[in-house]
């Protein structure tokens, strides 16, 4: 079967499956149809993963069964394959506590308190956490992600859906979202970061690659790019922000601090910023680049403590501290 990302395997086993209260508003749906040789013949897996399959299996097989003996014989690569291949169910797990080594759940995943896997974490549909969550490998959520406290993966992490992170969210490799994404204190991501949705962090913004957003960004604290930085339409950042490459936003930008890039500054409405705005060298500074020439007094503004070196669209606005 095809090799999951190189370390972000774990070689353990599993938490096990707990089940649903009877009166529970959400039904347990598991798949109703076994999987068979023929079923799992037709998806062309590796030959040792068949063998594996032939050696374990006799007969028919439940979906989630299969996947918690793959991991629990430490081929979790071999469970996130096959979730792939068969897709998400409507099973639900809950637990009070989470610890494992590793868990490939098919349907969502529900704890009460806090969670903490050493492995991979691979959920085909919502991952809710009312602690704080710890994960050494990859974590894939198939749908929206729910997490009170903080959340820290060791390896790279990717949802389908919103996302909400009451503490600190911090990711040592890249960052995938489709939807929105709101965090309540710090996010830190070691390598680039793309958010489909609008993105809302409580205090700093740090991304050492580039960062992508699908709509606005907006930041309680600094925003630090490692490389470039990218929003749909606005920026919003109560402190500095500071851009190793180009700054590039679809609406205004505006900054409680300064406003410092590598490369180019463009801005397809106003530039407002509380200290400095500064390109890089040889570069310019756009605003109202989707603003006609005639609005551009009202909104296509840069106002900043002094002009900006190399100002090549917009309109300058003398006195400082005036937002648009």
């Amino acid at each position: 079967m095809p090799p999951f990302p190189s370390g972000e395997i774990s070689l353990a086993p599993c938490a096990p499956a707990l089940s649903l209260p009877a009166d529970e508003a959400i039904a347990n749906t598991a798949i109703a149809t076994d999987i068979t040789r023929q079923f799992i013949r037709a998806k062309r897996p590796c030959a040792d993963g068949y063998r594996w399959y032939l050696r374990r299996q006799e007969g028919a097989s439940n979906y989630q069964a299969l996947l918690d003996d793959l991991v629990r014989e430490g081929r979790v690569e071999d469970a996130c394959w096959m979730l792939d291949q068969f897709g998400p169910t409507n099973d639900v797990l809950e637990v009070e506590h989470l610890g494992a080594d590793a868990l490939v759940f098919a349907g969502s995943v529900r704890c009460g308190g806090s969670a903490d896997v050493d492995g991979v974490l691979r959920t085909g549909r919502s991952l809710s956490v009312r602690g704080g969550l710890r994960v050494g490998g990859a974590l894939r959520v198939g749908e929206d992600l729910r997490v009170s406290g903080a959340l820290r993966c060791d390896g790279s992490v990717r949802w389908h859906g919103d996302a909400r992170v009451g503490g600190s969210l911090v990711v040592a490799q890249r960052l995938q979202c489709t939807g929105s994404l709101r965090v309540g204190g710090e996010l830190d991501c070691g390598a680039s970061a793309h958010i489909g949705g609008p993105c809302t962090v409580g205090q700093d913004l740090r991304v050492t690659a580039d960062l992508d957003c699908g709509s606005g960004i907006k930041v309680g604290g600094h925003l630090l790019g490692g490389a470039s930085v990218h929003a749909v339409r606005g920026l919003q950042v109560a402190g500095d922000v500071d851009c190793q490459s180009h700054l590039q936003v679809g609406w205004g930008v505006r900054a409680g601090g300064h406003i410092h890039a590598g490369g180019a500054i463009r801005a397809g409405e106003s530039l407002w910023a509380g200290e400095t705005i500064a390109g890089g060298e040889a570069y310019g500074v756009y605003a109202g680049l989707v603003v006609p020439l005639t609005d551009w007094p009202n909104s296509a503004r840069v106002c900043a403590r002094e002009q900006p070196a190399r100002l090549l669209s917009g309109c300058w606005t003398e006195g400082h501290g005036e937002a648009p």
